[in-house]
Parts: structure tokens; sequence; C-alpha cells
């Protein structure tokens, strides 16, 4: 479920869905004006399959497990990786 598979769209893996969500993080914001702002289907798509709020919410998992994004305040944040 987090990679694509023969049996899993590319639009549905867990790994898609959080990049879109880091592509949508570029400053602080709750979860749900992260999810109310996150289009639904994949960018010009029409027949790409709807975001599910599930899957929304395993990515923001794995996305904190792999210390990509963090929470400060109830707030979502990119998190910055020194140099």
């Amino acid at each position: 479920m987090i990679l694509p598979t023969k049996h899993l769209s590319q639009d549905r893996a867990i790994l898609t869905v959080g990049a879109r969500i880091l592509q949508h993080l570029s400053q602080a914001k709750t979860i749900s004006s992260l999810w109310e702002e996150l289009p639904r289907n994949s960018a010009g798509r029409s027949d790409a399959p709807q975001l599910r709020y599930d899957a929304f919410v395993l990515a923001l998992d794995l996305l904190f497990m792999i210390g990509a994004i963090e929470v400060q305040e109830g707030l979502l944040t990119k998190r910055k990786v020194p140099v």
C-alpha cells in the first residue's frame, strides 16, 4: 500500500499521496485545512480515483514516521533538514 504495485495504482499509493501533501505544505497548516486544500483527484485527470480520508491520514502517519513533517502547537509543518 505504500508503493504502487500491479494491483495498486500510483495515484492511490501512500507514498504518492504523501508527496502531494508535501507539495501543499508550504506553510504551517492544521490537518483539516490541509485536507480541504488538497485536490481530491490527480491534477487534470478526471479518471483518477478520489483521495480518501483514510489514505490521507495514512500518508500523514508515514510522513511523520520518516521525519518529513512535524506538529507544533497543532500545526503541521515540513521538517527542515540541517545542511
